[in-house]
């Protein structure tokens, strides 16, 4: 047990500071070498965020811990839309741009549901190649639309900074930050097995507690601390972008390495259920006045709550012999 939280803990730790340089260098990279806009944005910023997720559930698919993966995955979806906004809304009202209620929700919600549908007792290889082919046409799609180049530099701006970018030391920052982010989900990985194994847990509940609050972390850092700062225009777009991201990116990867059968019923079914409730009450709150509030937020959090302890409850049900409906 304290091998596997110390395992755990220390790679998550690691994770989140070793994810943060692999974007920033990556970014100034791309910037220094005049790449477009719109690919540092919507390519490299947008996997490079959702890099904790991708490698941990890649590492447990790839290694035959899918539940572990499929937990990171929904409990990371959960929290971004729940947990992640409602602390960003303790700290000022989020305004919510047109563009993205009409362009990014219905994105983010669908994504969110698909991968849902698709991890139904089992995850098949055409399945995960099915999920990649919609991240590659989202990806195209945002490439083509107009306008976008010019919304992406606030973004942008916040990895690349206004200095003079020292190639040696950026490719040196985006090498050892790569390298860093696998050694430390290999350490979660298998931190999230011994504690599951310890406590009688499924590895997907921890994964959807332990290990999502984890790879969270950053969005977490970021909303909080873009909310203080009055910096909050791209703070909804980056959210839902980080569940499609995952919902598809990183649904597809665990889908091609490490496809067969969740063997957490209840996080495929349930669990999969409050995911898509969830996203779909939050993009209610994003649509509605176009803000999101400390009211609003409180119920977020509050959802947040209850999907953990209806999880938690599954765990007891399934230790006696029970289970929860489908999905």
């Amino acid at each position: 047990m304290l091998l596997g939280l110390l395992f755990a803990l220390s790679g998550l730790g690691v994770l989140t500071i070793a994810a943060d340089h692999f974007v920033k260098g990556a970014a100034r990279l791309a910037v220094h070498y005049q790449v477009s806009p719109v690919v540092v944005g919507a390519v490299l910023i947008g996997f490079g965020t959702s890099a904790p997720e991708m490698v941990v559930s890649g590492i447990a698919a790839g290694q035959g811990r899918l539940d572990i993966g499929v937990g990171n995955i929904i409990g990371s979806n959960v929290a971004n839309i729940s947990l992640v906004l409602a602390a960003a809304t303790s700290v000022a009202v989020i305004p919510v741009n047109s563009r993205t209620v009409r362009r990014e929700i219905p994105i983010s919600v669908a994504s969110v549901a698909v991968f849902a549908l698709l991890i139904q007792g089992t995850i098949e290889r055409w399945e995960g190649a099915l999920l990649a082919a919609m991240i590659g046409l989202f990806l195209y799609s945002t490439l083509k639309s107009s306008g976008a180049e010019q919304e992406l530099d606030e973004e942008i701006a916040t990895f690349t900074g206004d200095t003079v970018v020292d190639t040696r030391r950026e490719f040196l920052r985006a090498g050892v930050g790569l390298v860093a982010v696998v050694a430390s989900s290999w350490f979660i990985v298998e931190g999230a097995d011994l504690i599951a194994e310890a406590l009688d847990l499924s590895g997907g509940f921890v994964g959807f507690t332990l290990v999502a609050l984890g790879t969270s972390a950053p969005e977490l850092v970021t909303s909080v601390q873009a909310a203080r700062q009055g910096e909050t225009d791209l703070l909804v777009g980056n959210l839902l972008g980080s569940n499609v991201f995952n919902s598809l990116a990183v649904g597809g990867i665990i889908g091609l390495v490490g496809p067969g059968v969740i063997p957490d019923s209840t996080l495929g079914e349930t669990g999969a259920l409050l995911m898509v409730i969830i996203c779909l009450i939050s993009a209610a709150f994003m649509v509605h006045r176009a803000s999101v509030g400390r009211t609003k937020g409180f119920i977020l959090f509050f959802l947040w709550v209850t999907s953990v302890v209806v999880l938690a409850g599954g765990e007891s049900v399934e230790a006696t012999g029970g289970s929860f409906g489908g999905f």
